[in-house]
């Protein structure tokens, strides 16, 4: 028997789902920092076996009062996961507190597919404090399993991949078996570009840039493959375009020797990055460019 479904992961900015997705995983799927809203689209990875296929999903966090057009896109994604998840992993944190008029505390409440509570973060909290956090969240919702873990220590986190997998339901492989996400190269390029812009840049600058990778070529130097990719930082007003460049060129130098090695280790192949900065002002609310950075069809 063969064994597939679609692992949704849910929760609110920063509580670690982005980490819990590459720990499941094993890959480096999706951006982690710090900083909330790292993530703004929803990022598949597939975890194959010869007797199972787990496609798992990791969304942005629910933004309760999006300010941009973009940030509505993002919620849209969430709201994607509802519709099509066999089992759906809501993360959370005992930092966190939640109202019971809360969105994501109305859908967790009408959602017809088994949930999984995954408290995260217990490296960092007392066992007193994840008990009664399990307690106060098994009075409001009917959760079919409760895990506590670090996903960025991995605490835990084999545990819930083998209870996953023994709750599979019978089904075909939805992907080739060779194949860990649906987004092309160029999506991590341009991911790993914008991580580092999070890691380097301070206030709002990081969130009003958007990557787009407009070239990607791969071809042979002298001492082996090079891959030469060539990169536009949209930023959305004309007075971050120097902060991002920074004196004599300094800043965006850094970022991309800083981005450039990362993108070797998951290229596995020598880079020549380019990075070049355009304004495009307002650019989160115009459907245009939504559409162009892939947050609308």
């Amino acid at each position: 028997m063969h064994r597939s479904g679609f692992v949704n992961i849910i929760g609110r900015p920063n509580v670690g789902k982005s980490t819990l997705l590459n720990a499941l995983v094993g890959e480096r799927m999706s951006i982690i920092t710090a900083k909330p809203q790292t993530t703004r689209h929803r990022i598949i990875g597939i975890v194959n076996d010869e007797d199972y296929q787990i496609v798992f999903s990791d969304t942005p966090g629910i933004i309760q009062d999006p300010s941009y057009g973009m940030q509505k896109a993002m919620n849209s994604f969430v709201k994607s996961t509802f519709e099509d998840a066999d089992l759906m992993l809501f993360v959370t944190e005992d930092s966190e507190k939640f109202e019971e008029d809360d969105p994501i505390v109305k859908r967790l409440k009408t959602a017809e597919m088994p949930l999984y509570l995954i408290i995260n973060k217990i490296d960092i909290s007392t066992p007193e404090a994840t008990i009664a956090l399990i307690d106060s969240w098994r009075k409001r919702i009917d959760f079919a399993e409760v895990f506590p873990i670090s996903a960025l220590k991995q605490q835990n986190t084999e545990e819930l991949l083998q209870n996953i997998i023994a709750k599979l339901p019978e089904g075909p492989a939805y992907y080739p078996k060779d194949q860990f996400t649906d987004k092309p190269e160029r999506f991590f390029v341009s991911e790993i570009i914008r991580e580092k812009i999070l890691l380097l840049y301070e206030q709002e600058v990081p969130y009003s840039c958007e990557v787009l990778v407009e070239s990607f070529k791969e071809g042979e130097s002298r001492s082996g493959p090079l891959t030469r990719i060539s990169a536009v930082i949209f930023v959305a007003r004309k007075t971050q375009k120097p902060i991002i460049i920074g004196k004599g060129g300094s800043a965006i130098k850094k970022l991309g020797t800083l981005a450039r090695k990362d993108i070797e280790k998951f290229l596995e192949k020598k880079v020549f990055l380019e990075l070049f900065v355009k304004v495009k002002e307002n650019w989160r609310d115009d459907e245009r460019y939504l559409r162009q950075f892939g947050y609308k069809n």
